[in-house]
């Protein structure tokens, strides 16, 4: 049984221009101790997936119209709010794209490091400053003590990104939930990054959703990678099926976009057009006016994700039929 399984997500946001179709019919499951990465362009669909698993969609205009997200047993979107409180920050995290806002900037670093404790373990606020300064202490961040009584801006970016992973992990989750924690950090600091990461998803056994739009980093860190555009999931395979045997035109033109796969001096690879907006009603395929292997058949039908070879599906007619 996995850990999470989530099934026939929909999220719509309700504003004056039209329903703006986020995430349309997302499924997924995220086994024990294994790492899902979520790829795909900006809106298309992978933070707001994330965020209607936690609760944070703003219920206005934000609204979450059907599915189910069942972890280990207990369905997030319809449970009880006191059961989703007892679950979100305790066996459930989250590492948040931009931590300089996400970290409150009036409080000082320890006091929101060890909000997660006193709320779900109930523990002394000096037990809790001792397992503050001991998460800080193997984040890497030096001189963890003095540092607890700091304020967001006294730190780089890289640190600030430690610290958000402290707070995530200090109740050692079942499931941590990592949202492009890498943007904007230099090639070392992202680095240390990951590898923190993948050291503490070790030692807790934790299962791990990395959203990013780094395949590099896909490649180097995921088990099974889902490929998202338009609010929908168009491949899903484990990670090397993915890199070697695509079977999604987008995931192909993903791919060819990474500057170290172009020949030296040629001209960088460009996905041509940009992404549908979601808040207008379109036929066939989303990825249509875009792909260099449409036909007719693409923009009249509405692809559905099936499987086209064992552990690998596809939103792709033509790849369907076979003939991609």
């Amino acid at each position: 049984m996995p850990l999470l399984a989530v099934n026939g997500l929909r999220t719509f946001f309700h504003t004056r221009d039209g329903i703006l179709r986020a995430v349309d019919g997302v499924s997924f499951t995220v086994e024990r101790g294994a790492t899902l990465g979520i790829v795909g362009e900006s809106g298309s669909g992978k933070s707001v997936t994330c965020y209607s698993l936690m609760g944070l969609v703003p219920q206005s205009p934000g609204r979450i119209e059907s599915g189910s997200a069942v972890f280990d047993g207990i369905d997030l979107l319809h449970c009880p709010p006191r059961t989703a409180r007892s679950i979100y920050g305790k066996r459930i995290a989250m590492i948040f794209q931009d931590p300089m806002t996400s970290l409150n900037p009036y409080l000082r670093i320890g006091d929101q490091l060890i909000e997660p404790l006193l709320i779900h373990e109930q523990i002394s606020t000096s037990a809790a400053r001792a397992r503050g300064r001991a998460m800080l202490e193997a984040v890497g961040i030096p001189e963890a003590g003095a540092r607890m009584d700091r304020y967001p801006h006294e730190f780089s970016g890289g640190m600030r990104q430690r610290v958000m992973i402290a707070m995530a992990l200090i109740t050692r989750p079942e499931l941590l939930i990592a949202d492009e924690p890498t943007t904007a950090l230099d090639v070392t600091v992202q680095a240390q990054i990951l590898e923190l990461i993948k050291r503490f998803q070790r030692e807790l056994g934790m299962a791990v959703i990395f959203i990013t739009h780094d395949l590099a980093v896909v490649s180097g860190l995921c088990d099974r990678v889902l490929v998202m555009y338009a609010g929908r999931v168009v491949e899903a395979a484990n990670v090397r099926t993915i890199f070697q045997q695509p079977r999604h035109p987008y995931t192909r033109a993903l791919q060819r976009a990474i500057p170290a796969t172009q020949p030296k001096g040629a001209e960088l690879y460009t996905i041509p057009g940009l992404p549908l907006d979601l808040s207008q009603p379109f036929l066939g395929c989303p990825f249509a006016p875009r792909c260099e292997f449409a036909v007719d058949r693409c923009r009249r039908e509405e692809p559905r994700l099936q499987e086209v070879a064992p552990d690998q599906s596809s939103a792709c007619l033509r790849a369907q039929a076979g003939e991609i």
